[in-house]
């Protein structure tokens, strides 16, 4: 895929595809690291892990104080 620079105010912007987005799970919330090895650009989702950390403890919690509760109401 060949793609061009877009002009936004006085910097330039790359457009990702939905397509590609999709593929990765990234949306416009994600945090993205930018960085370089001197010829290539890398752009890549910030992995988290206390971010991460602390979604598992949430759900943990939540399926421990809900999860009967839930479970009745699927079926």
């Amino acid at each position: 895929m060949i793609k061009r620079l877009t002009k936004h105010g006085n910097s330039m912007a790359l457009i990702i595809d939905r397509g590609v987005l999709d593929l990765l799970k990234i949306d416009h919330d994600t945090p993205l690291e930018v960085s370089t090895d001197g010829n290539v650009l890398i752009v890549a989702p910030v992995k988290d892990e206390a971010r991460l950390s602390k979604f598992r403890e949430a759900l943990n919690n939540a399926n421990r104080k809900y999860g009967r509760t839930l479970r009745k109401l699927a079926e």
